[in-house]
């Protein structure tokens, strides 16, 4: 089948929202836009996540998994999905399902026109600590990279892969990639996305993941927009 759209899905122990995930994703291959495939990324799990999502790619043949050798992070997993990816579009989704797959085409209607579409939040369910530092780590990035999104941190998001796989990723960039697209001189989108409470396993992100290390990533953003290389071919003889 020629597929047009990649979902990667970062796993970290997982293994109870893994039977929910398989459903959810069934569900909206059926409904979506595209024809899509599934590309489960399995960080280094310790859990019994490896054997379920074994399973799930045995049953279904528009599933398939890399598995990691130990933990690696988030940005390690986003950049293995897109290094892999032989679609068009390639798109990112949590594995807690804080955040639906169906919304993936409220994303994929503004794909033609836009390099990287991204989901908004607008009604988060996490507590309040997590809100707040969540909405603090956004306003510093906006004031370092002035990309004018307003949560970059939602996992659903949709780039054409092309753009993705120029991404230059180290760990903490995957919160910045509408500003890595923009650096491309891509188009960016953000549409407003459903929000859920996370039902089974625990957060990977305490308040230092979610707060400070973000700010120290802004720095590192900062050096390597001053040092990239731009330049214009004005004419070749091939």
């Amino acid at each position: 089948m020629d597929y047009k759209f990649t979902i990667i899905v970062p796993v970290y122990n997982e293994e109870d929202n893994i039977e929910r995930l398989e459903k959810e994703l069934v569900a909206y291959l059926e409904l979506a836009l595209v024809s899509t495939k599934i590309l489960i990324i399995n960080d280094g799990s310790t859990d019994a996540s490896q054997s379920l999502i074994e399973a799930i790619c045995h049953k279904h043949f528009n599933f398939d998994y890399v598995l990691f050798e130990k933990n690696q992070g988030l940005s390690a997993a986003l950049k293995a999905g897109f290094d892999l990816a032989t679609t068009e579009l390639v798109g990112y989704i949590d594995a807690d399902l804080q955040t639906s797959p169906k919304d993936f085409n409220l994303l994929l209607e503004y794909s033609s026109d836009y390099d990287l579409v991204t989901g908004v939040r607008l009604n988060r369910k996490d507590h309040f600590i997590k809100k707040l530092s969540s909405k603090i780590a956004n306003r510093i990035r906006r004031l370092f990279t002035q990309d004018g999104m307003d949560d970059t941190g939602c996992p659903l998001k949709v780039i054409k892969t092309e753009y993705a796989k120029r991404i230059i990723m180290f760990k903490g960039l995957h919160r910045f990639l509408p500003a890595l697209v923009l650096l491309q001189n891509g188009r960016i989108k953000q549409v407003p996305v459903n929000h859920f409470p996370r039902i089974a396993g625990t957060s990977k992100y305490g308040l230092r993941k979610r707060l400070f290390a973000p700010l120290a990533d802004c720095f590192a953003y900062v050096w390597m927009k001053k040092r990239m290389l731009h330049y214009k071919i004005a004419k070749k003889s091939f």
